[in-house]
């Protein structure tokens, strides 16, 4: 517990970060993708580790100081046990860790509003994936995992692809293109885009299985704000976050956050819109994520130690024909350590509620002088008849 509460008072000192994006380190090949991203601030480090080995994943370690490093053994963590092969040294550093997985993409069409017909399972364990390093960008702090089914009986990815979009940060900001992520030097980006791969029926929707693992003492929460502040990504008024809290004293060490919108164009406007909808937060009925990263830090009892828990993020409904028009599907998380970023009112709407709120009172007063005037004027102006 000691160290869940140095956690808060880690992040709260840190400001900007020097960050350092390194691919498959220690590696020559490009067989697989790993990708290490290091932030350091001036009391800790952040890491995280992004991988397409097994399903899709992020490990997530924060660590006291600023000398932490990642050592992999590339031998093990691409064997059938990879138990250990992945780890941060020196290992008395880490604060706390945790991991997302991205493992299933579910494809279904609603007949009627009682019947749903679903397609097959895209199982991203089972993706072939390019190599990341094609995308690696280093000035940009941006990369790219970009994979396809490796049996693809329906033919729906020949012209298609689906990737993971990674962005990390240095500093606080405001991503210029919708939906406008507010973000800070604790968190990154991830991006899920469909791109031109072919429905299997008509106004088909998606969903995305997000997978969480979280260490004895710690409990997920999926929590949902609403504004009515919404300059920033036009119409979308809610806000979801799946935080990770200490189960003592209730302390958020670790977040997951979007807005309840996708897009379906690659240069997003307001009419692009597709609507988004998270379903409830279950503990998984699996006992661990297929992803070799996973195993790799956590180890093979990972099912028994640690909490598992899926949430399905959907995309479709009235405007569910945009995929079907434009092939195209993104749809942008933050995720990162301590509490989400949270918006205020924007300065516009600021203005405009002042206005609003000012404008019956100036009103008021101004009637008040001219009646008052108008009240003088006659007094002053009356002659009695003689």
């Amino acid at each position: 517990m000691r160290q869940l509460l140095l956690l808060a008072g880690l992040l709260a000192a840190a400001g900007g970060r020097e960050v350092w994006m390194q691919y498959n380190p220690g590696w020559n090949g490009s067989s697989v993708n790993l990708l290490h991203v290091r932030a350091v601030g001036p009391n800790d480090t952040l890491h995280y580790i992004w991988s397409s080995i097994g399903a899709p994943a992020v490990l997530l370690v924060v660590t006291e100081g600023t000398s932490s490093a990642l050592h992999v053994n590339w031998t093990q963590l691409l064997s059938p046990t990879p138990d250990g092969a992945i780890r941060i040294e020196p290992a008395g550093s880490v604060v706390y860790s945790t991991a997302v997985v991205f493992t299933k993409v579910f494809e279904y069409s609603k007949a009627n509003v009682q019947e749903e017909v679903f397609y097959p399972t895209y199982d991203l364990s089972d993706f072939s994936w390019d190599s990341v390093n094609r995308t690696l960008n280093h000035t940009a702090l941006t990369a790219e995992f970009v994979g396809g089914p490796a049996t693809d009986p329906s033919g729906s990815f020949s012209n298609g692809s689906l990737a993971f979009r990674v962005t990390a940060y240095e500093t606080s900001g405001r991503d210029e293109t919708l939906p406008s992520l507010l973000h800070t030097a604790n968190s990154s980006k991830v991006e899920f885009v469909l791109a031109g791969a072919a429905p299997r029926g008509n106004s088909s929707w998606f969903a995305l299985e997000v997978a969480t693992v979280e260490e004895a003492g710690v409990v997920q929460r999926l929590r949902l704000a609403r504004s009515i502040d919404d300059e920033y990504t036009p119409t979308i008024f809610e806000t979801f976050s799946l935080v990770a809290e200490s189960r003592n004293d209730s302390s958020t060490l670790s977040f997951l956050q979007w807005k309840a919108t996708a897009y379906g164009s690659q240069a997003p406007k307001r009419e692009d819109s597709i609507q988004c909808h998270s379903g409830s937060l279950k503990a998984a009925n699996w006992t661990l994520p297929r992803s070799s990263i996973v195993l790799a830090y956590f180890g093979e009892g990972v099912g028994s130690t640690y909490t598992i828990s899926a949430v399905n993020i959907s995309f479709g409904g009235e405007d569910g024909n945009i995929y079907e028009e434009k092939r195209y599907l993104s749809w942008s998380a933050l995720l990162g350590f301590g509490q989400p970023p949270k918006d205020t009112f924007s300065p516009l709407v600021i203005s405009i509620m002042a206005v609003a709120l000012g404008t019956p009172m100036v009103l008021l007063v101004v009637g008040s002088c001219v009646v008052l005037f108008a009240q003088g004027k006659r007094y002053t102006e009356y002659e009695p008849i003689n």
